[in-house]
């Protein structure tokens, strides 16, 4: 049996509940915030893969968000099977990443936030130039839709993120990326392969950003295809991996159930756009008196109660 049998068991349990879901509830609003949470755990474990794992902040995710959801959706709409449709977004995605990667990696540090920032926005400047109309279901399909198929997916791509960054932090290829994370001329020095790690994690990374962004093409009745590159794809992505706890596995979940049920709630109760306000103040208090997140602030409770239940030693 394996060493951690237990955590398999766990996981396989809460997968097996949340197959179950659709079969205690057809709410729709139930349906509709889990299909995004799930969503937003895929996304947000693409981001700590490259950013938690490897060290290299990458702000221009939103960029291979929006090639998945734009590639997904008109190929899926011109009749290519969705399945194929949703390979190639998260196909063309790995691809875009690989041709910038190479000049991209030659930067360090801020430079290399600032380089992926600025051509994740040019990609949206020309996507706005050239593709102004939403994109909008036929009706035929809208006759049809249904949220149960997109859950369903958004399940099946939460937990092959999941299981990704599980096998990558237990790899080799893990402990090169968190070699680098630490010190790059310390990795390097010790015989580590700096772009080629850089690059793979890259690769992984964006193929499930692509991924995530084909996802939400499915799921959406209606998109503006300059929408889907938009910053705030990276920026929800980063807050949720620093709130749950960066580089670690389960962080990205727990950051993406609060993040999505305290959105649902902000975006009722304020008006405008305040809530992304409100997420920025969380992300800066989070950064300087949580560095490690909610799942750290978790594991010292933990620490807590063990050493509260501990009966107390007297001396002789």
């Amino acid at each position: 049996m394996p060493k951690n049998w237990k955590s398999f068991f766990i996981f396989g349990g809460i997968i097996a509940l949340l197959a179950m879901l659709p079969l205690f509830t057809n709410r729709s609003d139930v349906l509709t915030w889990s299909c995004l949470t799930l969503q937003y755990i895929l996304l947000s474990q693409s981001w700590n893969i490259i950013g938690g794992y490897a060290g290299q902040v990458n702000l221009g995710h939103a960029a291979f968000f929006g090639l998945g959801a734009l590639t997904t959706r008109y190929l899926w709409l011109a009749g290519l099977p969705f399945p194929a449709s949703l390979l190639s977004g998260a196909f063309i995605a790995t691809v875009f990443a690989l041709l910038i990667g190479i000049p991209a990696f030659r930067l360090r540090g801020i430079y290399f936030v600032i380089g992926t920032l600025v051509l994740a926005e040019i990609l949206k400047v020309v996507i706005d130039t050239r593709f102004p109309v939403a994109s909008v279901l036929p009706v035929e399909t809208l006759l049809t839709y249904s949220l149960l198929p997109r859950y369903y997916l958004s399940l099946m791509g939460a937990v092959l993120s999941v299981i990704a960054v599980y096998f990558i932090s237990r790899s080799r290829l893990g402990l090169g990326m968190m070699a680098i994370r630490e010190d790059e001329d310390a990795a390097r020095t010790s015989g580590v392969n700096i772009l080629q790690n850089k690059l793979i994690a890259f690769a992984i990374s964006t193929f499930l950003a692509g991924l995530a962004g084909g996802i939400f093409a499915f799921y959406m009745v209606a998109i503006q295809p300059g929408y889907v590159f938009s910053p705030i794809w990276t920026f929800d992505s980063v807050v949720i991996v620093f709130v749950g706890g960066i580089g670690t596995l389960i962080g990205p979940i727990i950051g993406s159930v609060f993040f999505v049920l305290l959105k649902q709630w902000l975006s009722l109760h304020l008006p405008g756009g305040l809530h992304l306000a409100v997420f920025g103040v969380l992300f800066i208090l989070v950064v300087l008196y949580m560095p490690d997140g909610f799942i750290e602030a978790i594991r010292r409770y933990g620490k807590m109660v063990t050493l509260g239940r501990k009966p107390m030693v007297q001396g002789g």
